[in-house]
């Protein structure tokens, strides 16, 4: 690890994947909870010889050998770590101070220390307990597909049959007029959709969960997902409680309507131009909001999935197989399929596009919808915030009605041609500070200073000075909103 590296970590303190250890007796028991709950969760980076405040005491460098030495002892004895690992510390030497930096990856496995199970949330080791907890954290490491759980003794007659010539239909109108789905009986769509097969670790044949799901009668869906269940609030008067409430708990095909119905019941359809057509913005950003929280949710927990609508804003929470933590941009996002079955399935109807279009299309709509940014967090529980200005309008307008679009048009060219001269214009310290805004538009300006090297005043006055320059605004509120930049960064 270089030293850059290493300091830009003390700068910005703790998190999910950083932990510091004072270690002044010696190496005590948190440091192998902080290992068991990196393994368990994304890995992490350890250093022991740091407060957690993040300032460099050391270690004595006579005792960093052994200290080293018993480190790997505990972590290579069956007897303490179930299953044991190999690590490889390394030594620091900062401003004079030794440091021992232990680099953990994740691990395929749930490990334990001393037969207790750890878990890493935020900057904290937690104890995992519960039965659910555990199951979760297994299927996490197994990267199984609960979707795909087969049911032997499921049958024909659990299914929905009332649904199958709508579904056709809606294949075949989605995919333009012609659909295999067309000519096949019940059966075959089924195996087709990969709605039954065989498990080939036990050799059963049957339904799976996809299929009980998506098609399967309600009192077989409340058998098989006892906690399933969709609740869709409205808490613009009465934030406490609620305006509205539907608790929503059919099959995906149909809870996707009832969904959908509740989000046009409650949300402004505001006048939008498309390439000279009127789209809805309110139905685009339902639509990718509520396929999300139907077709990515893990169906195994008992996490109540919940779509709600205040005033400022309206935001989806799901039970999640997370493969990351934190806020996911345009710029990082690396889809992962949490149901590829159900998806397929949605993908096929026309109730979802590829994987990651969900994510670009609400950046792109929620813009002219309120005039800001959504914000996407992983985690256990995955969140989707979509902003909500019912005063905002964005009129596209093209043909006949474009005075004020051109107006527009020609104020957005002056605009960008003073911004792109502005752009060649900027200092050293103006351009790290876009660049790191780049990497992360949810950077906070303490954290710009300490990367930066200026104090948080220093990094307002220059946020001040590219914000009259028109290359730097800021969307949402100063805690929970992100940057967004208007020039294009080399």
């Amino acid at each position: 690890m270089t030293s850059d590296t290493f300091e830009s970590m003390l700068t910005i303190g703790e998190t999910v994947a950083v932990e510091f250890k004072r270690c002044g007796n010696g190496i005590e028991h948190d440091v192998y909870e902080s290992v068991c709950s990196f393994l368990n969760r994304f890995g992490g980076d350890l250093f022991m010889g740091v407060e957690d405040d993040g300032t460099v005491v050391g270690i004595p460098e006579k005792a960093a050998a052994d200290m080293i030495k018993n480190f790997i002892s505990v972590i290579s004895n069956p007897a303490v770590f179930t299953p044991t690992l190999y690590l490889s510390p390394e030594l620091l030497n900062y401003h004079g101070h030794t440091v021992i930096h232990v680099h953990v990856p994740p691990s395929a496995e749930v490990h334990s220390y001393k037969k207790t199970i750890y878990d890493r949330a935020n900057e904290a080791d937690i104890k995992v307990t519960a039965t659910a907890q555990i199951a979760s954290m297994y299927i996490r490491k197994q990267n199984i597909f609960t979707e795909k759980k087969i049911y032997p003794y499921a049958s024909m007659e659990d299914l929905r049959l009332d649904l199958f010539p709508r579904i056709r239909q809606m294949a075949v109108n989605h995919a333009g007029g012609r659909h295999p789905w067309e000519t096949m009986n019940d059966q075959e769509l089924l195996i087709s959709a990969g709605l039954y097969g065989t498990d080939i670790a036990t050799g059963e044949k049957g339904y799976n969960l996809a299929a009980l799901l998506l098609l399967g009668k309600d009192e077989v869906i409340m058998n098989v997902c006892p906690a399933y269940e969709t609740d869709a609030l409205v808490r613009r008067i009465n934030a406490d409680r609620y305006d509205d409430r539907e608790i929503v708990r059919t099959n995906l095909i149909e809870s996707f309507d009832q969904l959908m119905e509740f989000a046009r019941k409650h949300l402004p359809d505001k006048f939008f131009l498309e390439d000279e057509n009127r789209i809805s913005l309110r139905n685009i950003l339902a639509r990718e909001m509520i396929s999300n929280i139907l077709m990515h949710r893990e169906f195994t927990s008992a996490y109540a999935a919940k779509f709600i609508i205040k005033k400022d804003q309206m935001y989806t929470e799901n039970a999640n197989r997370a493969s990351l933590e934190g806020f996911i941009t345009p710029d990082n996002l690396e889809p992962s399929p949490k149901n590829p079955v159900i998806a397929s399935f949605f993908r096929t109807i026309g109730r979802a596009d590829r994987l990651g279009s969900g994510v670009r299309n609400l950046f792109k709509y929620s813009r002219f919808y309120s005039g800001q940014d959504p914000k996407f967090q992983e985690g256990d529980v995955f969140r989707i915030i979509v902003p909500l200005n019912e005063e905002y309008s964005f009129d596209h307008q093209l043909g006949t009605e474009t005075d004020n679009h051109t107006t527009a048009k020609t104020t957005a060219k002056t605009t960008a041609k003073t911004t792109a001269k502005a752009g060649k214009k900027l200092t050293g310290t103006e351009r790290k500070i876009l660049e790191l805004i780049k990497k992360n538009p949810f950077i906070t300006q303490a954290d710009l200073a300490g990367c930066v090297g200026l104090s948080v005043d220093g990094i307002r006055h220059a946020i001040k000075q590219l914000k009259s320059k028109g290359i730097l605004t800021r969307k949402g509120s100063s805690r929970y909103g992100s940057w967004q930049i208007h020039i294009k960064i080399e």
